[in-house]
């Protein structure tokens, strides 16, 4: 399969710089566990165009005329490297910036990071099987099992692995392959292999080899999930994206924000430790609040929701190119 023109000169400056914001939110709550970058990337509407891009760019043609000067012409005007590009810079940004704070809160003010997610991801679940154009008993039976199958991911226990480089690239492959699907978080799958503290430390203290392992391990775990996603998106559209919505519902397990905490330890984060979830007292107005909190999650993303369809219907055009078409 060569790679497929992205029509980079239908994007301004403008729209890249949103590309970047984007990908700014994506990376924020990525980094939150029970989150997924994937959910926003598909409220925003860019989740099929980025997976088909990565898999376009994952294609072994393009890496073979990555080593060859003469091609890097064709690459510069045919692949969609500036749209990855400044959906990249937006994530990296958002996970070394807003993701910090988010951390802080979590530890200092769970529920109401919790709640604000809740409604957030409650809306995106809504919003996205709205996408599906018919509703077919047997996609419901796809919903439920995707739901099923994050419900259960929500509710495990964590693992204790080594700090070994092997485990470093076990868990970048199996982080990214959860990062690019709606409704499963990569953090939370870092925290149920117990690396994600590993992985934390390794960043703020800048261990070079350690994240460069980890990095190998998601760039080989990116590029087969890409390849899998975007078979499924072409062949079975409707079915893939009842499975995704089904993922997204059963990922509310994880952001409840009432639960039964066993201990508090700030060092290992204080959200990994909550076991069960528990059903709150109405009689208390911070029950009441809380569930302002989540009207309000649920509020903003229906108001993103709507921006983001008004600026994709003005490129429809460039989509339906980047989408369609045989392998």
């Amino acid at each position: 399969m060569s790679p497929r023109p992205s029509h980079p000169s239908l994007r301004s400056w403008r729209d890249y710089l949103n590309l970047v914001a984007q990908g700014f939110l994506i990376g924020t709550v990525d980094a939150v566990p029970g989150v997924s970058g994937g959910t926003v990337a598909l409220l925003l509407g860019l989740y099929e165009e980025l997976i088909q891009s990565i898999r376009s760019m994952a294609d072994l043609k393009v890496i073979q005329q990555l080593v060859r000067p003469r091609e890097w012409g064709y690459l510069w005007s045919q692949t969609p490297w500036r749209f990855l590009l400044a959906v990249a810079l937006g994530i990296l940004g958002g996970a070394f910036t807003l993701a910090h704070t988010l951390e802080w809160a979590l530890i200092h003010y769970p529920q109401v990071v919790w709640a604000l997610f809740f409604g957030f991801v409650l809306a995106s679940t809504v919003l996205v099987s709205r996408r599906v154009q018919r509703w077919k008993l047997h996609y419901a039976g796809l919903f439920l099992v995707g739901g099923v199958v994050a419900f259960a991911l929500a509710g495990a226990m964590a693992l204790s692995t080594p700090r070994a480089l092997w485990a470093f690239f076990l868990s970048g492959f199996a982080a990214i392959c959860a990062m690019i699907l709606p409704g499963v978080s990569g953090a939370l799958v870092l925290v149920l292999l117990g690396k994600y503290q590993d992985v934390l430390t390794a960043v703020t203290n800048f261990q070079v080899v350690p994240l460069a392992v980890f990095g190998l391990g998601a760039v080989l775990g990116l590029s087969l999930m890409a390849r899998l996603l975007t078979r499924l998106l072409r062949r079975y559209h409707d079915a893939t994206l009842a499975f995704l919505c089904g993922l997204m519902a059963g990922s509310l397990r994880r952001l409840w924000p009432w639960k039964v905490w066993e201990e508090v330890r700030e060092e290992t984060m204080a959200f990994v430790e909550m076991v069960n979830n528990t059903w709150p007292s109405f009689a208390e107005i911070e029950t009441w609040g809380l569930f302002g909190l989540m009207g309000v999650g649920f509020v903003v993303v229906w108001w993103l929701e709507r921006l983001a369809r008004g600026r994709s219907g003005a490129r429809s055009s460039t989509s339906g190119v980047i989408l369609m078409g045989g392998e």
